[in-house]
C-alpha cells in the first residue's frame, strides 16, 4: 500500500528557507518517480521539482526554483526532501509530494498515481 505524508510547511519571511519532507512507504525510491508540486490560491496545480527512478537519479527543477530548491532522498529513512532557500512571496502555495512509475513536472500524460498531503507554505513579504 503506497502512502505518503508530507510536512514542514509554515510561515517565514521573504528571503526565508524551509524544509519540506516526505515520508513514504509501500514503494522503493528505485522504483518509482518522486517530486513536490503545489497549488497557489486561484491557480492551478504546478510542478515544481522531481527525481527520476529511470535516470540514475536525475533532478528536475522548473526554471522558477531552480537555484533556490534542492530536492534530496533518504533512502535509509524513505523521505524525500525539498529544501527551499531564498523563497519569494510568490511560492506561497500547498505543496503536496506524489509519486509514480513517471513523473512529469508539466502536467504531460496522466496525473500522479499517489499523492501526500499538502503541506501550507507562505511567504510574507
Amino acid at each position: 500500500d503506497v502512502q505518503l505524508q508530507a510536512s514542514g510547511g509554515g510561515l517565514v519571511q521573504a528571503g526565508g528557507s524551509l524544509r519540506l519532507s516526505c515520508a513514504v512507504s509501500g514503494f522503493t525510491f528505485d522504483a518509482y518517480d518522486i517530486g513536490w508540486f503545489r497549488q497557489a490560491p486561484g491557480k492551478e496545480r504546478e510542478g515544481v521539482s522531481l527525481i527520476s527512478s529511470t535516470t540514475d537519479g536525475t533532478i528536475y527543477y522548473v526554471d522558477s526554483v531552480k537555484g533556490r530548491f534542492a530536492l534530496s532522498i533518504d533512502n535509509a529513512k524513505n523521505t524525500a526532501y525539498l529544501q527551499m532557500n531564498n523563497l519569494k512571496p510568490e511560492d506561497t502555495a500547498v505543496y503536496y509530494c506524489a509519486a509514480d512509475r513517471f513523473l512529469n513536472l508539466y502536467g504531460v500524460g496522466p496525473p500522479p498515481e499517489y499523492w501526500g498531503q499538502g503541506t501550507l507554505v507562505t511567504v510574507s513579504s
